[in-house]
């Protein structure tokens, strides 16, 4: 039975689930996948160029998909953002940054706009700018976020941004994950780590080993991959990712790093290229316990759904149940 959400009515969606955009990882067959299961996918570009964008809108074919860009990224290379609504997407997502100047050209162009959020004076903004959708974002959530933990910062969010739907985003790997998140106010959820260890999804198959093989307890919230990789990423975001040597070498020991950028950039570009995530990065959530497979995008959303059906009927059978005296 399909939940209905604002989420579900305002993108015409079956299920009240979002891929989120992750960097390289999230494409068109990924996003298309998503879609044709009923959720919506939103590819995404992260450092990439129109031809990525415009190669990945190819594949998602007659889908309806998004996209959604690191805002202040973006902000350096405007032409992307306009070569994704020349293909005329259903929703974009922007998240870091300041997205003043881009709404308007957004919904100018028919799209929905989707904000993400790590506080709650953000939501507050997000909507004030005049958000479609809002994504309140936990700081359990794989790759780049802030310092707010999602089940204190949801509701919050949700009251302050009422009526624009929000979203959660931070570990929401299953449907018990999505069930609290509907409990909590909540449209629905962005969903990421999960959906890097899909089928469909671009990530590498050692790095989707990895997720299959951790544990939420060996990732850590760093700097040092934007720090080598010369990145210039505001304060006070940092990216969460499966600890390995690298972060082990230089987490906690940034301007050391600083000053051998060029070489630790080579070694780890080459590690990167060759699949050895020993050195490269595997950007993942606290929820990976609960990934123990990598499966089809369209049996991840059908899973999620029976899952989060299951456990608040559980709920109301708690609330029914007759307990002895």
């Amino acid at each position: 039975m399909p939940f209905n959400t604002a989420l579900t009515h305002l993108l015409g969606l079956r299920h009240p689930i979002v891929l989120a955009p992750m960097g390289g990882v999230s494409g068109g067959a990924l996003a298309a996948a998503v879609g044709a299961a009923g959720g919506f996918g939103l590819i995404g570009p992260s450092y990439l160029d129109e031809a990525w964008i415009e190669r990945e809108f190819d594949i998602a074919g007659d889908t309806a998909i998004g996209i959604g860009f690191i805002t202040w990224h973006m902000a350096k290379h405007p032409q992307r953002l306009d070569a994704a609504l020349a293909r005329r997407p259903r929703a974009v997502m922007l998240s870091f940054g300041d997205a003043k100047p881009f709404v308007g050209k957004i919904k100018n162009a028919g799209a929905k706009v989707i904000l993400q959020v790590q506080t709650l004076a953000g939501a507050i903004e997000a909507k004030r700018l005049g958000a479609d959708i809002i994504v309140a974002q936990g700081t359990e959530a794989g790759g780049h976020g802030a310092a707010r933990a999602l089940f204190g910062f949801l509701p919050a969010a949700v009251d302050a941004a009422a009526p624009v739907p929000v979203l959660a985003a931070g570990a929401v790997v299953d449907g018990r994950g999505l069930a609290a998140a509907l409990a909590m106010g909540a449209a629905g959820a962005l969903v990421g780590t999960r959906f890097f260890a899909a089928t469909e999804s671009l990530g590498h198959a050692n790095a989707k080993a990895r997720i299959v093989a951790g544990n939420g307890d060996a990732t850590v919230r760093t700097r040092v991959v934007d720090i080598a990789r010369g990145l210039d990423w505001p304060a006070p975001f940092t990216g969460r990712a499966l600890i390995n040597d690298f972060t082990t070498a230089w987490h906690g020991r940034e301007d050391q790093l600083e000053a051998v950028r060029e070489a630790e950039l080579a070694r780890y570009s080459a590690a990167a290229a060759r699949g050895d995530f020993s050195t490269a990065i595997v950007y993942a959530g606290e929820g990976i316990d609960l990934i123990d497979d990598i499966a089809p995008a369209a049996a991840i959303v059908e899973r999620m759904v029976a899952e989060a059906e299951a456990a608040l009927a559980r709920l109301i059978t708690l609330r029914t149940r007759t307990l002895p005296v």
